[in-house]
C-alpha cells in the first residue's frame, strides 16, 4: 500500500456514502485514503476494521468498490471489487487487485493457508506423509515419504518451527485477478495470481515466483480444491484435489482428480486420477481411464487404461511401488504393487507378481498368462525416442522459459550413473544365469522374472555397446589421468542423481537449511563425482574394452538413427494408407 494518509470519514462522507447505498454500524472503524474519491464505493456493507486505499477515476484502470460486503480488510490502492454476493473477510488486498462475482472470500485469523498439510503419499494409510509447504522440493519430500520415523523425529520439528517463522499471509497480492469463483476461504493468493471460475478453494495457497509479467499460477473453471499448495502450477477445467502440492511448471487439466499426491515440475495430468501418489518431474497421464495409486514416478508417460493395484484386502492399502525414471506404459497395463520398474521401460500387460525389474533398464515388459514378468532387456536403448526425450525435457521446461527460481534439481542425461550401475550388475546377472542354464521352460528365471535365452544374449550385447557409448562420452576429451577414483552407489532421487553417502549423510543434518545446501553442493558436484566414478569403472576391467568404445559409440548412435529413419518410414506408410 502507498505511503499515504488515511483519514476517517467526516460526518458529510457518510452521508453521501449512505445515499450511495452503503451500510455501517459503526463508521469511526472505516478509514480512507485522503485521494480517494468517494463515488467509486457504491453498495457496500462495512463491518469491522477496514481501511480502504486510493481509488481514481483518472488512471485508466477500472476502480472501485461496488455492490459487496467488507469485513475486517486492509484493502491497497487501484483496486476493483465489483459484486461480491457473500462476504469479503479478513484480507490483506493489495494494490491493482480485480475482484468480481464473487460468492465469498474469507479469512480466519489464524489460518496455516495450506502449509503444513500431511500428504500421505505411497502407501494411502497416512504413514508416509509428506508435509507441504512453499519451496517444496522433490527431494525434499522423497526424504520424507522414504524415511517417515526420521521425518517424524527430526525434520517435523524443524518444519513446524520454520512454519511460525514464515506463516503464509492471509492476502491477496498486487495485480492479482478473482473473478467468477464461488467460495475461497483461507486461500493465501499471490501477487499477479489469477482465478477464474473456481467452484470451492479451502485452505490453500497459489503462489506466484516469477518476475513480473510472467506469473504462470492459476486456478480455472470448476475447480474444487482442498489442502493444497499450488506453486508456478496451474490447476483448472474442474480438477478436484484434496491434499495436495502441485510445484513449478505443473498443470492439471480437463477433470483430473487427486488426493495425497505431489506433483513436481512440468507434470502434465488431464482426465484420469492419482491418489496416494508421487509423480516426481515431468510425469505425464493424459486419459480419462488411467489411475495412477501408490506409486513414485519421473518423467513417466501413461498410456490409457493403465493402473496399479496397491490394497490386497488383508491389512489395507500399504502396498506401493517405484516406477524409475523414463517408463512408459502401454494401453491397458496393469502393475500388483509392491514392486519396481526399471528406468526407461516399457510395461505392457497385466504383471500380477510383484515385478522387480530395477536391475534392466530400458527393456520391454511383457506379462505372460499366470502374471509372471517376461523381460527383454535393453530392447528400448535403441529407440529413438529415447533421443528426443533426453532434448526435449529441457527444452518444455517451463521454469527456465519463466525464469522462475528453480526448487527441484534435475538431471536430464539417459544414460547416467544408477542406470550404468544397473546394467553392470545386470551383465554379471546374464553371466550367472547362462551359467546355470534355463529352467524346464525354455526360460531362464531371475526373482520371479522371466528372460529367453536370444533376449538375454541380445540384451548382454546392448548393455555392453550402452557403457561402452557412456564411457566414451565421458572420457574422450578428458585428461583421466589427473583425476582421482571413487566407488560410488548412486541414487536417482526424484530427478536428482547423488551419490548414496551424501544422502546417507543429509539423515544425519539438523537444519533445514543444511539439508537444502547439501542437495544443492551434490547437484554442483555431479559431474565432478561422476567423472571420479568412471575412473572407478575402468579400473574395474572395462579401461581394457576402451579401444572399442569410439566403435560402440558410432554403432549406438547408428542404430538410434536408423530406428528414426524406420520410423519415419512406418510413418509415411500409415499417411499414405490416409490419402485420398
Amino acid at each position: 500500500m502507498s505511503p499515504h494518509n488515511f483519514v476517517i470519514l467526516t460526518d458529510a462522507d457518510i452521508q453521501n456514502l449512505e445515499v450511495q447505498g452503503c451500510q455501517c454500524r459503526d463508521w469511526s472503524r472505516v478509514q480512507v485514503s485522503v485521494n480517494t474519491d468517494l463515488t467509486l464505493i457504491r453498495n457496500v456493507r462495512f463491518y469491522g476494521d477496514v481501511r480502504i486505499g486510493e481509488l481514481t477515476r483518472n488512471s485508466g484502470k477500472e476502480q472501485g468498490i461496488y455492490n459487496a460486503v467488507i469485513r475486517d480488510c486492509d484493502i491497497a490502492d487501484n483496486v476493483y471489487i465489483s459484486n461480491v454476493g457473500g462476504e469479503l473477510k479478513g484480507a490483506t488486498i493489495g494494490n491493482r487487485v480485480r475482484i468480481e462475482n464473487i460468492g465469498r472470500i474469507v479469512f480466519d485469523a489464524e489460518a496455516d493457508c495450506g502449509q503444513g498439510v500431511a500428504v500421505g503419499v505411497f502407501d494411502e494409510t497416512g504413514s508416509r506423509p509428506v508435509y507441504i509447504y512453499p519451496g517444496l522440493t522433490a527431494q525434499m519430500a522423497s526424504l520424507m515419504a522414504y524415511k517417515p520415523r526420521w521425518t517424524e523425529d527430526v525434520l517435523l520439528p524443524l518444519l513446524q518451527d520454520y512454519f511460525f517463522e514464515n506463516q503464509l499471509p492471509t492476502s491477496i497480492g498486487d495485480d492479482s485477478v478473482i473473478v467468477d469463483a464461488v467460495s475461497i476461504e483461507n486461500v493465501s493468493i499471490g501477487r499477479e495470481v489469477k482465478i477464474v471460475g473456481a467452484l470451492n478453494l479451502k485452505n490453500g495457497a497459489v503462489i506466484n515466483n516469477a518476475p513480473k509479467g510472467l506469473c504462470l499460477a492459476y486456478i480455472g473453471y470448476g475447480v474444487n480444491a482442498e489442502n493444497f499448495i499450488i506453486e508456478d502450477g496451474v490447476v483448472s477445467n474442474g480438477v478436484v484435489m484434496r491434499n495436495c502440492y502441485v510445484g513449478q511448471g505443473a498443470v492439471l487439466d480437463k477433470g483430473f482428480t487427486a488426493h495425497d499426491s505431489l506433483f513436481f515440475a512440468n507434470c502434465a495430468c488431464e482426465n484420469g486420477e492419482a491418489c496416494a501418489v508421487f509423480a516426481g518431474p515431468y510425469t505425464v497421464t493424459m486419459h480419462k481411464s488411467s489411475l495412477l495409486i501408490g506409486g513414485q514416478y519421473s518423467f513417466m508417460n501413461a498410456g490409457s487404461g493403465t493402473n496399479s493395484s496397491n490394497h490386497m484386502y488383508k491389512l489395507g492399502p500399504i502396498h506401493w511401488g517405484v516406477m524409475q525414471r523414463g517408463v512408459k506404459t502401454s494401453s491397458g497395463a496393469y502393475m500388483m504393487w509392491g514392486g519396481r520398474v526399471g528406468a526407461f521401460s516399457l510395461l505392457m500387460g497385466a504383471h500380477k507378481r510383484h515385478a522387480d525389474t530395477a536391475l534392466f533398464p530400458f527393456s520391454y515388459l511383457f506379462a505372460d498368462a499366470d502374471g509372471y514378468t517376461i523381460v527383454v532387456p535393453g530392447v528400448m536403448m535403441k529407440s529413438c525416442g529415447l533421443k528426443r526425450d533426453e532434448t526435449k525435457w529441457p527444452a518444455r521446461d517451463k521454469r527456465v522459459n519463466l525464469r522462475l527460481p528453480q526448487h527441484d534439481n534435475i538431471m536430464f542425461d539417459v544414460l547416467n550413473p544408477p542406470i550404468i550401475s544397473s546394467m553392470l550388475e545386470a551383465l554379471r546377472v546374464f553371466d550367472d544365469l547362462e551359467a546355470k542354464g534355463v529352467e524346464q521352460d525354455g526360460m531362464y528365471h531371475y526373482n520371479g522374472l522371466r528372460i529367453k535365452h536370444s533376449s538375454l544374449i541380445k540384451g548382454r550385447e546392448v548393455y555392453r555397446i550402452a557403457v561402452l557409448k557412456y564411457l566414451y562420452d565421458k572420457t574422450h576429451d578428458v585428461d583421466m589421468s589427473a583425476i582421482e577414483s571413487e566407488q560410488i552407489e548412486w541414487v536417482d532421487l526424484a530427478g536428482q542423481i547423488m551419490p548414496r553417502s551424501v544422502l546417507n549423510d543429509i539423515y544425519e543434518m539438523e537444519s533445514l537449511d543444511e539439508i537444502s545446501e547439501a542437495f544443492n553442493q551434490a547437484y554442483n558436484d555431479y559431474s565432478s563425482a561422476e567423472l571420479r566414478w568412471v575412473k572407478w569403472v575402468l579400473e574395474q576391467g572395462w579401461a581394457e574394452q576402451m579401444s572399442e568404445a569410439e566403435d560402440a559409440a558410432r554403432q549406438f548412435d547408428a542404430d538410434i538413427e536408423a530406428d528414426r529413419l524406420r520410423s519415419r518410414e512406418m510413418l509415411s506408410q500409415h499417411n499414405n494408407l490416409l490419402s485420398l
